[in-house]
């Protein structure tokens, strides 16, 4: 489902981006999914980029010497360089490799897909995804955003702001909507916001895809002050029959995993 979409690909951002320094990560983040070697066309097709823009950029990537290039397979992969790159980041979370075996234990668990999500201006962002197994599933999509105010992940990372920020969100967020985009009630937003925060924990469906959801949890702070929120998507009633499971193994593997 989507599975050739592996890479979100934002045509029209909201804010001015250098398009080939955009390109240049979205190929990072490309090849974190794939986890193998790939051709031009490959690459090419799955980022939705011309493919002569997109030889240039890995012909480039190859001499700054973060990418491989085998003459035989005419097959591009990643250096070790680019496995060093923000190793320091959040200490040992990340260098010991305690976060990812979060989420891959928390897979493991339910079989549900699992997304890590951060914010970025007035969206959640999903910065890493471990796809569910199952053949039938909600297939996340690395990158993607969704709005703060109405989605899982963003109700999560809204809990952890103040009040008078959360409303600032909503004014931008219904400001850049227009009149005729779909707008956000504040007092019924804040309603949502305490409960997460009474909770410790957001649910909602049928809101961003119709027939999925989202359980979300806010993990510790980290040593940078970032605020990650862990995400387990799935079908609306499959996630609502097995709630009370899954938020159970999700605080069991926080507490393991970062405590």
């Amino acid at each position: 489902m989507g599975e050739t979409n592996v890479i979100s690909s934002d045509e029209h951002e909201s804010d001015p981006v250098v398009k080939s320094a955009g390109r240049v990560l979205k190929i990072l983040e490309l090849f974190d999914i794939l986890r193998r070697e790939a051709p031009v066309s490959e690459v090419s097709s799955l980022l939705h980029m011309p493919q002569s823009s997109t030889s240039i950029l890995l012909r480039s990537m190859v001499v700054l010497g973060y990418l491989q290039f085998n003459p035989e397979s005419r097959m591009f992969k990643p250096t070790t360089r680019v496995a060093l790159l923000g190793s320091w980041i959040n200490g040992p979370m990340i260098s010991d490799g305690r976060l990812m075996q979060l989420m891959e234990r928390i897979n493991a668990r339910t079989s549900m897909s699992v997304v890590l999500a951060a914010r970025n201006r007035v969206w959640s962002e999903y910065i890493h995804v471990v796809q569910s197994p199952n053949p039938v599933r909600l297939f996340m999509v690395k990158g993607s955003r969704r709005p703060l105010v109405r989605s899982g992940t963003g109700l999560a990372l809204l809990a952890g702001l103040s009040d008078p920020e959360i409303k600032r969100i909503v004014i931008r967020t219904n400001d850049e909507a227009g009149r005729n985009g779909q707008q956000v009630g504040i007092s019924t937003l804040m309603e949502q916001v305490v409960q997460t925060r009474q909770n410790g924990w957001a649910f909602t469906f049928d809101t961003i895809t119709k027939g999925g959801g989202m359980i979300a949890m806010r993990l510790p702070m980290l040593e940078n002050n970032e605020e990650l929120v862990l995400g387990l998507a799935g079908r609306t009633q499959q996630l609502k029959d097995n709630l009370e499971e899954y938020l159970t193994v999700m605080r069991e593997e926080i507490a393991r995993k970062l405590a």
